[in-house]
């Protein structure tokens, strides 16, 4: 009889701790409930197709999923970001408006731009870094330069001649030419666009032999031979295009410029809501078939932590702003 108690007692309490244990993992966190009350809009300041666009819609299909709330990817294209950026920096700070931004407009522009429109330390909160995008030196096949000896010997052939092309003065791309310039020893004549894709055209055409670009926009013309691969401006060689060597194996040290794109918030965000949405973008990026879309694109995915994250662009934002001005750069 005394068995029967025990068993019964003991019967009754899993039963319980059962019943529990499902209501128990389905509490949500106060940031939780605030991100589930209503809509999203992640704001892309830039037009579709391009990565920017891309992250926006991989995180839109997250947050949808996870939060039962409609997101919406929200292109707000001009004025180099700045229109897109204005939004969100009069949006309220409550989680639901998100800003997709590339490395440029958070570390670039506050040093390039004199009448820059923004504080980024007060009119925005760093959530994550998203993805990486290596650059990679390319060039014309007419231009006859397969490898960074052969440009160094024609740049010095034909000093402040030989000429690359970038989207524009003062961008990632530029920097990364005169950074390249400096520590190759060498001149070269710089070619602005207004854009990635009519310098890219001008490439493709032989017009200008050279271009610094991010992986994701010239490797489908890498592919098909259309442009040669100079040497890629990491460390490491690109797991999207692991044939191509970088620049320091080449001998060409110091020249490491990653585009990279990363997740913000209006200033006001709570905290709580901040680290949230970072555990979530994580999560996101972390699902296999995201990697793959991702590296379909030449991004790998990034994710940090907010603190880290707003170190990240405290140091890189440094880093520019010495070689900006040590460089005599003049956004146009």
């Amino acid at each position: 009889m005394q068995r029967r108690f025990h068993l019964s007692v003991l019967f009754a309490a899993l039963t319980a701790f059962t019943a529990a244990a499902p209501a128990h993992a389905q509490q949500k966190t106060d940031a939780q409930k605030q991100l589930a009350s209503e809509r999203f809009t992640l704001i892309s300041p830039f037009p579709p197709g391009g990565p920017v666009d891309t992250l926006a819609r991989v995180l839109s299909d997250g947050l949808a999923k996870r939060y039962g709330q409609a997101a919406v990817v929200d292109n707000q294209v001009g004025a180099a970001g700045n229109i897109g950026m204005e939004k969100v920096k009069r949006a309220k700070g409550d989680g639901h408006t998100l800003l997709v931004i590339p490395a440029g407009n958070v570390t670039i522009n506050p040093t390039l731009m004199p009448a820059f429109p923004f504080d980024m330390a007060k009119d925005f909160v760093p959530i994550t870094m998203l993805a990486k995008a290596p650059n990679v030196l390319v060039a014309s096949p007419s231009s006859g330069i397969r490898n960074a000896k052969e440009l160094v010997a024609q740049a010095k052939a034909r000093p402040n001649t030989l000429s690359y092309a970038s989207p524009g003065v003062g961008s990632g791309l530029h920097l990364a030419g005169e950074l390249f310039k400096q520590q190759a020893g060498i001149d070269m004549l710089h070619v602005p666009y207004k854009g990635t894709a009519p310098a890219l055209n001008d490439v493709l055409g032989g017009s200008v032999p050279l271009m610094f670009s991010n992986l994701p926009a010239t490797l489908p013309f890498l592919k098909q031979g259309k442009l040669v691969a100079i040497g890629i401006t990491e460390a490491h060689r690109s797991a999207a295009a692991p044939d191509i060597p970088t620049l320091a194996e080449q001998g060409i040290q110091g020249v490491s410029v990653t585009s990279w794109y990363g997740l913000m918030a209006p200033r006001g965000t709570p905290p709580a809501v901040v680290e949230q949405l970072a555990k979530d973008a994580a999560e996101m990026l972390a699902q296999p078939e995201v990697r793959e879309r991702l590296k379909l694109q030449g991004m790998t995915d990034a994710a940090m932590k907010p603190a880290e994250f707003a170190s990240y662009i405290r140091d890189e934002t440094a880093v520019w702003a010495r070689i900006i001005k040590a460089r005599n750069i003049v956004a146009e």
